[in-house]
């Protein structure tokens, strides 16, 4: 009796919700990689309903599976940085201390949620992995009984919420760069640079907003009392520590427990990005994905010490980016169907979705309508930067047709395409690397907010929408 007191007690309000979602989720979401798998065979169905012809189908599914090459292995290494980075002596000490901060469950749910979006408004890679190893940190601690799935699912919080408001938005990051804009859609836009994008006090302020009510909802929503399972309980291996390295046996090991190579590697580093800061917008170079494995690699073997225990270290990682190898090329295979599988009068999926919500989007619908399409679309095309140009020519145009100021367009599309991510695993297949979990166990958590995120975010594009007046391009100067 006094248990199902607890039980009862414990699970209020959005804790209710979410356990409810929690459960339906455990017991009827598959893996992410059958999401993948059903996806890509329900939109080569939706190809052929359009009159895409069996062939056109069939190649865009093949020649489309290594699109996202790059990416995926963008992705792996995140995980693998990630992983490097914290078991380094230095970032272990530092997320133990943050770890050590929370008092009690919820407080250390919406903490995870909190440093998660900080995070991500510098780099949304990085807040994938920290927020993890984060999360990692707090459920060790034996003093406090937390719910691993809440704090994954708050780890995540950051690219299911604000990334894309912050510098590292692909969309913006494009706008604002001339030479990057294919030139059809730089003759439609002109050059967007943050002061009319992400730096607007209404982008700032949606920003501001939206993480007080991620926060909010991850305190309330955290399991109390019995309905908490732990990282224990869920027979997740916790640890994080690499083994002890064995003492060096022979003179050719000399290297191998040398600090010199990584110090010097970590010097010819640091030129390079003193270059690239000398010749590039700062915000451009430290928002680069590229730039932000390339350093955090090297930083890593550096603070690591030697090379022995670097090479220690990514053998642990490696292992746990399976699951990112096989499955990113599947939705660059259903990326490809959508937007190159051409139907009856030549149209694709993608052009018909368009087409559709333009067409009912007149007035002070617009903002509305293409936050709507962007979701939707998002869900099978999880891709910031090469979504938006593919959206971008249309939107942008359909933009200037009814009156709509460019730059809030941008932002409709940055808040708009955060929302899918809370229920799409795409991205969240670092995260699930690090934390060890299935979706399964974070959807029921994320889902909630995007039940909650997604009527506010529609009322904020349109009611800040009302405060923009149209402005034409802005086309550079000619040579």
């Amino acid at each position: 009796m006094a248990t199902t007191a607890v039980e009862t007690d414990s699970e209020r309000g959005l804790a209710r919700v979410a356990q409810a979602l929690a459960r339906w989720t455990e017991k009827w979401f598959p893996d992410a990689y059958v999401v993948a798998l059903a996806g890509l065979v329900l939109v080569a169905a939706a190809a052929l309903v359009n009159g895409s012809s069996p062939k056109a189908v069939v190649d865009a599914f093949g020649d489309g599976f290594w699109d996202l090459t790059t990416f995926t292995l963008q992705m792996a290494m995140v995980v693998l940085t990630g992983y490097v980075l914290a078991t380094s002596p230095p970032v272990t000490r530092l997320i133990d201390r943050l770890a050590a901060l929370p008092r009690t469950a919820a407080g250390a749910v919406s903490f995870v949620a909190l440093l998660s979006m900080s995070v991500s408004i510098l780099n949304w890679a990085l807040s994938l992995v920290f927020g993890g190893l984060l999360a990692r940190a707090i459920a060790r601690r034996s003093g406090l009984r937390v719910d691993y799935r809440a704090l994954g699912a708050a780890a995540f919080m950051g690219i299911g919420s604000v990334w894309a408001l912050g510098i590292s938005s692909s969309a913006a990051q494009l706008q604002a760069t001339a030479t990057s804009l294919p030139p059809a859609l730089l003759k439609i836009t002109g050059v967007l640079d943050f002061g009319h994008t992400i730096f607007t006090w209404q982008s700032l302020f949606m920003c501001a907003l939206l993480m007080v009510l991620t926060v909010a909802i991850a305190y309330f929503s955290a399991p109390k009392g019995a309905a908490i399972e732990t990282a224990q309980q869920l027979r997740i291996d916790l640890d994080d520590e690499p083994a002890e390295i064995e003492p060096r046996s022979t003179p050719g090991e000399w290297l191998e427990y040398s600090r010199v190579l990584p110090i010097l590697a970590l010097l010819l580093t640091a030129g390079w990005l003193i270059s690239q800061l000398a010749g590039k917008p700062v915000l451009t170079v430290l928002s680069s994905l590229n730039c932000y494995l390339f350093v955090s690699l090297m930083l890593g073997l550096a603070l690591h010490g030697t090379p022995k225990k670097f090479l220690q270290a990514v053998s642990l990682a490696v292992p746990v980016t399976a699951g990112i190898l096989v499955q990113y090329p599947l939705y660059a295979a259903i990326a490809a169907v959508l937007a190159k599988a051409k139907g009856r009068g030549g149209h694709t999926l993608s052009e018909h979705l368009a087409a559709a919500f333009t067409t009912i989007g007149g007035g002070g619908n617009f903002a509305v309508v293409i936050a709507l399409y962007t979701v939707a679309l998002g869900i099978f095309i999880p891709s910031g930067g090469g979504k938006w140009l593919v959206e971008a020519p249309f939107v942008m145009q359909s933009s200037t047709d009814v009156g709509m100021n460019l730059g809030w367009t941008v932002q409709i599309y940055n808040v708009a395409e955060a929302l899918p991510n809370l229920i799409n695993p795409f991205f969240m297949v670092p995260l699930l690397a690090v934390l060890r979990l299935r979706a399964r166990d974070l959807i029921g958590f994320t889902f909630l907010q995007f039940m909650i995120h997604l009527p506010v975010v529609l009322l904020l594009v349109r009611l800040l929408g009302m405060t923009f007046d149209y402005a034409p391009p802005i086309l550079p100067a000619g040579p």
